[in-house]
């Protein structure tokens, strides 16, 4: 084989290595660079007749990634530290899946007689997500 025909081989077994590596490292990268990020909208609040609050949240995921809210926090506590159901949520057990560019309602009912909490007060709801990640908000309850 002659020295031209060789390297002529060479060259374009090394473009062809090349090029996939760069695909390679493409996929990588897309792979490690996306990320959860939430944004909470103030809430649509109301002081219920029977002395309730009902607070109802717009929650968007701005990132790139599906998030999952598992859990709510009110002032630092999960509605199972407050006595007796004062607080729910309507997140389920496997929590509210929220996809890329999408947004859910996440609704919180407090109990006035039970929670200790009052018209006027501020309060701070905090949505943490199965990754870890914590979205706080602060309220004023009407």
């Amino acid at each position: 084989m002659s020295p031209v025909i060789a390297t002529v081989i060479l060259v374009a077994v090394a473009i062809t290595v090349a090029v996939s590596v760069a695909f390679w490292m493409g996929g990588i990268t897309g792979q490690y660079t996306r990320f959860e990020k939430l944004q909470v909208q103030d809430p649509l609040t109301t002081h219920e007749a029977n002395g309730n609050w009902t607070l109802i949240f717009i929650v968007k995921n701005v990132g790139s990634t599906d998030a999952t809210v598992d859990s709510v926090f009110i002032n630092g506590k999960t509605p199972s530290q407050w006595p007796s159901s004062s607080i729910v949520a309507n997140i389920t057990s496997s929590g509210v899946t929220i996809s890329s560019g999408n947004q859910a309602a996440i609704k919180v009912s407090i109990d006035d007689d039970n929670s200790g909490l009052s018209s006027g007060t501020a309060i701070e709801v905090k949505f943490r997500t199965a990754s870890g990640y914590e979205y706080p908000k602060m309220v004023t309850l009407p």
